[in-house]
């Protein structure tokens, strides 16, 4: 009964791939730079607000992006190739540090929670394609689109929480806990970035043979 309108499967894939992408933890460090001069108020405000540019940009793309690609003339397959390939470059870059390269405060604009924090630190193009690649997987079963949509919610919502408290999340884990765990991360979801691209190329194959 639970599979005709939710798959958890699919949830924990979609949720642990956007999870890793979007690597709120390693934000915290970009996030506090880019707020250290505002009121702990305007830093909520901005957690509040970076979340949600995050959350639309992402959800837009997951419900258009099929659209998108059938304008364009490109299936799945090349989708979920194209698009594993993105995240493994992701993935090295969280392995090999390029990742924590934060931009210049004093070159931000006022308003940085929409840009650059909603995107395209958070809503960047690995998570576009992870939404889509996700998407094109479930299909047009009711399940598939509720476990993704839940998994969307569900990552923003452990988004929101980690840059609300960013401050106290820097202070406990220190810069080195942050930067082990995105490592980690990075592992992660080089190993879900090499799934992807084989299963693309296997429905190449049944196409062709």
């Amino acid at each position: 009964m639970l599979q005709s309108v939710f798959d958890p499967t699919l949830f924990a894939t979609s949720f642990m791939t956007l999870l890793v992408i979007q690597d709120p933890l390693g934000a915290v460090p970009i996030f506090l730079s880019l707020t250290g001069r505002q009121s702990p108020t305007e830093r909520a405000a901005s957690a509040r607000q970076a979340t949600w540019v995050s959350f639309w940009v992402i959800l837009a793309f997951a419900v258009f992006g099929r659209y998108i690609l059938k304008f364009l003339g490109i299936s799945v397959p090349a989708l979920q190739v194209a698009g594993g390939l993105l995240l493994l470059l992701v993935a090295l870059e969280l392995l090999t540090g390029k990742a924590d390269e934060s931009p210049d405060p004093d070159s931000v604009t006022a308003n940085a929670a929409l840009v650059p924090l909603g995107t395209p630190l958070l809503a960047g193009p690995g998570a576009i394609v992870a939404a889509m690649v996700a998407v094109e997987t479930a299909g047009a079963a009711a399940a598939g689109w509720v476990s993704v949509t839940a998994a969307i919610i569900g990552t923003h919502l452990v988004v929101w929480l980690t840059l609300r408290f960013s401050l106290g999340l820097n202070r406990f884990m220190g810069e080195s806990g942050i930067r082990i765990l995105t490592r980690i991360f990075g592992l992660l979801l080089a190993a879900i970035a090499v799934q992807i691209m084989a299963d693309g190329v296997f429905a190449f194959l049944d196409a062709w043979i």
